[in-house]
């Protein structure tokens, strides 16, 4: 409630800025709240249990753990055929966001 002034006009105008103010920082607040979560799902913690991806050289094989994937020909990807490792990867990731859609 704003009563600084004798004009009712006057109030209003002064209310009315000051709720657009906490509007705009409300909305602010929110969006940097969802761009830093959305930051801390891409980093991880860094937590040497959360692995994505194994390179198992003896057994010929690479483990890619996020998506539960195993390919066993290693030096294949080695030398650049990652089609194998990316599809995967990429038809996953669709289908995340297609349930955050939803």
């Amino acid at each position: 409630i704003c009563q600084d002034e004798k004009s009712q006009i006057k109030n209003r105008e002064k209310a009315m800025r000051v709720l657009r103010a906490r509007l705009l920082d409300q909305a602010q607040a929110q969006q940097r709240a969802e761009v830093d979560e959305a930051r801390r799902s891409q980093v991880g913690t860094g937590d040497r249990s959360e692995r994505i991806r194994t390179y198992n050289f003896p057994q010929n094989r690479i483990s890619d753990h996020r998506i539960g994937l195993t390919v066993h020909q290693l030096s294949a990807v080695l030398e650049g055929d990652l089609d194998q490792i990316i599809e995967p990867l990429i038809t996953t990731d669709q289908a995340e966001k297609l349930r955050q859609v939803e």
